[in-house]
């Protein structure tokens, strides 16, 4: 009997004859074969209902075929409803196939439809991988993207904001090189110095938050290093944020930002240390003037291959908007496993070294972040960060098992400094007391035993559940690097009802009805496409449904369409409750109907023709019904008082706490200086939440003026102050 799996590929990092703009590939952990028992994951217990409130439309014909929003943000805006409703939203593309590659934008309106699209600039130059953000006060959006905009090789990072007046679009101020590389980093980290001038900073990100002055708020723009000066000479992404402050009459008028920057020190040495650390991280803000850089890295040795054994979950703060020291707190992404017997009644483990045929312990196995360099992190209502990823079975002799790939959340709370891992799909059954997460041998009663085994000629061997994360199944594509090219979870952030949504593609029934069909001829339809994948929370990412399963056989209005590079909006719309008294919400999502499946941009191409595809719009309402079969619970109420909203806020904003049994509380609020503003509640709370709106008045019902206030609960035997800004 064989007992261990079949080495197929081995790499460290491939590099290739690429565009300049394309990021390289690399990862150091090697994959190893698909095991041939492997059977199709099927968890579709309690998916949401929905409907489509925009059926997927055509927005534009699009010969630019990969990732064509940004790699780490949201490039679908939500424009708020107090100046209109509707979305912007942005993308880079070709008109034509031998077109030079554009940014485009588009307005859509609150029914979805299209009331303007258009290049951005007027100028013929090669600009990719825009993002996007929206002033959550005026509605108006910024646009950041690279594009060479000097007369060097290298490109720089371009942003312009459109005035967006009387429901106007495309009245675009002057664009500006915000980033002009080359750019020089030099400093000290650890005691360590480093210095390099020829950094290429690409690949933007924008992010809005409050701003320290009074009437402002502040934009963001991430930028990430295709420069690396390590000894390996491997890629080591270490990011430059440009920040300014504005408000809705700079941007109307076009006035000139002023703009600052901040690096990441230990990033940076990062980039130019010896050993070879790559991070994947996402920017995001709070309401307190906290800058987040999260996401995760791996490690090696100099020799780009013996990894380093470190706590791989980063959470980089800059708790000053951006000005001033940046801290990393970190954690380990492993997650426990167990080896399954390779046979009923052995104690022989299946998943064994490729060269020895020795079995791995328990302990030598592990869930663990990998394949997840498009992510983005959001922050919730409790001022915790969500990143989302992808976590595989990897083993202690540095190879993964592209066979047992799951889509996971880590949550980090600034509160204690914690991490934890949220299961969004698969996920183990609620009723399952042995195993602390999701092991794919064990989805069934009883627990702790592996579910059932299968006999071939040479023996027996476990039945295992299987998943694939990523648009496509072929992982050959792009010489054998989709799917570090494809990867691309995201996640939205959280409005005020705690409702957000998790969206990936899954290709696990195109590969099935592809590589088997004899074996699995109902899945022979499905051959042609991915499946849109939609999980909802109505809890801030507590707890997550099974997903909303997409595709062209079983979802009409898909019919005939292969959907790639996936981004839902930043924001669930509110609409109501459902007759069964859950909440609903609408999301928009952006996409690319391929019409050649696999990229033909990404060197060398997936096939020889550019034929292009369509960049779509669609918007469905989703009932909130819940959490099926999910061990994980939503934590306990504590004495919590939350973020207010909205925030900045004008005239009014709603403050709430949470008590977990009735008791005494008091809300106050104080000015910068400390002194008592309003008593806002001041008796018996009852246990669960508590609600009060704020309507900018002090205790003699005087209005107050703009600027930052604070409020504070207090309770017999708790104190909690958070900080809120009030804009007129």
């Amino acid at each position: 009997m064989k007992k261990v799996l079949l080495l197929t590929l081995c790499f460290s990092f491939i590099i290739g004859a690429v565009f300049a703009d394309q990021m390289r590939s690399a990862d150091n952990m090697k994959p190893l074969d698909i095991p041939h028992n492997a059977r199709m994951s099927t968890q579709t217990r309690n998916a949401p209902s929905f409907n489509f409130t925009k059926t997927p439309t055509n927005l534009m014909v699009n010969y630019y075929d990969y990732m064509i929003g940004s790699y780490n943000g949201l490039p679908l805006r939500v424009i708020p409803d107090a100046v209109g409703g509707g979305y912007f939203l942005t993308f880079h593309g070709r008109r034509q196939p031998s077109a030079t590659r554009r940014v485009f934008y588009a307005y859509l309106d609150t029914a979805g439809n299209v009331t303007g699209i258009n290049e951005v600039t007027n100028v013929a130059n090669n600009e990719g991988y825009p993002s996007l953000g929206v002033d959550p006060v005026s509605g108006k959006p910024m646009y950041a993207w690279h594009a060479n905009g000097d007369t060097d090789d290298l490109l720089e990072v371009q942003f312009t904001s459109d005035s967006f007046m009387f429901g106007l679009v495309g009245l675009f101020n002057d664009v500006i090189n915000v980033v002009d590389n080359p750019f020089t980093i030099e400093g000290t980290y650890d005691g360590n110095q480093y210095f390099s001038d020829d950094n290429e900073f690409i690949w933007p990100t924008i992010q809005i938050g409050p701003s320290p002055t009074d009437g402002m708020r502040r934009v963001y723009v991430a930028a990430r290093n295709s420069v690396t000066h390590n000894t390996y000479a491997a890629p080591s992404e270490n990011v430059m944020i440009k920040y300014a402050d504005f408000n809705e009459v700079m941007i109307e008028m076009g006035a000139s930002l002023q703009w600052n920057h901040t690096t990441i020190p230990e990033m940076d040495y990062w980039n130019h240390q010896e050993d070879w650390r790559r991070p994947f991280h996402a920017i995001t803000t709070d309401n307190l003037g906290n800058v987040y850089y999260a996401g995760y890295h791996f490690a090696t040795e100099s020799d780009g291959t013996t990894n380093i054994d470190e706590e791989d979950l980063d959470i980089f703060v800059c708790d000053n908007y951006g000005e001033g020291t940046w801290t990393r707190v970190s954690a380990y992404s492993d997650l426990p496993t167990w080896n399954p017997p390779q046979e009923p009644g052995s104690q022989i483990g299946y998943f064994a070294n490729s060269e020895t045929e020795i079995p791995y312990t328990d302990e030598e196995l592990a869930w663990t972040i990998g394949n997840s360099s498009h992510l983005n992190a959001v922050v919730d209502n409790y001022g915790r960060i969500h990143v989302i990823g992808i976590w595989s079975v990897n083993n202690v002799d540095g190879f993964y098992y592209p066979a047992f790939q799951t889509v996971k959340s880590f949550v980090f709370d600034p509160a204690d400094q914690s991490f934890k891992v949220k299961e969004i799909f698969p996920k183990k059954n609620v009723e399952d007391d042995f195993n602390e997460y999701y092991q794919p041998w064990d989805i069934e009663a009883p627990w702790g035993e592996v579910d059932s085994y299968t006999e071939y000629s040479d023996g027996f061997a476990p039945d295992i559940e299987t998943n694939l994360p990523f648009p496509h199944w072929d992982s050959d594509l792009h010489d054998e690097s989709m799917y570090f090219h494809y990867n691309n979870v995201k996640i939205s952030e959280v409005n005020e009802y705690g409702m957000m949504v998790a969206v990936w593609q899954d290709s696990q029934k195109a590969s099935y009805g592809t590589q088997y069909p004899d074996s699995y001829p109902e899945l022979v339809p499905y051959a042609t496409g991915s499946e849109v994948m939609i999980s909802v929370s109505s809890d801030n990412g507590n707890n997550w449904t099974d997903p909303i399963r997409i595709n062209a056989v079983d979802t009409p209005e898909f019919a005939g369409i292969k959907p790639m590079w996936v981004y839902p909006a930043d924001k669930v719309l509110y609409t109501g409750q459902s007759t069964n008294g859950f909440p609903m919400g609408k999301i928009g999502i952006m996409f690319y109907n391929d019409f050649t499946w696999g990229s033909n941009a990404i060197t060398p191409p997936a096939h020889a023709t550019p034929d292009g595809g369509e960049v779509m719009f669609m918007e469905l309402e989703i009932e909130f019904n819940g959490v099926s079969n999910q061990s994980q619970t939503a934590p306990a109420v504590t004495r919590t008082l939350h973020q207010n909203f909205p925030n900045p806020f004008n005239p009014e904003t709603t403050i709430s706490f949470d008590m977990p049994i009735n008791g005494n509380a008091k809300v106050d609020i104080f000015n910068v200086k400390g002194q008592l503003v309003k008593n806002l509640f001041n008796g018996n709370a009852p246990a669960g939440r508590t609600s009060m709106v704020w309507n900018s008045t002090d205790n003699n019902g005087k209005a107050v003026t703009s600027g930052i206030y604070f409020y504070r609960l207090s309770t017999e035997n708790r104190t909690e102050t958070r900080k809120m800004m009030l804009m007129k």
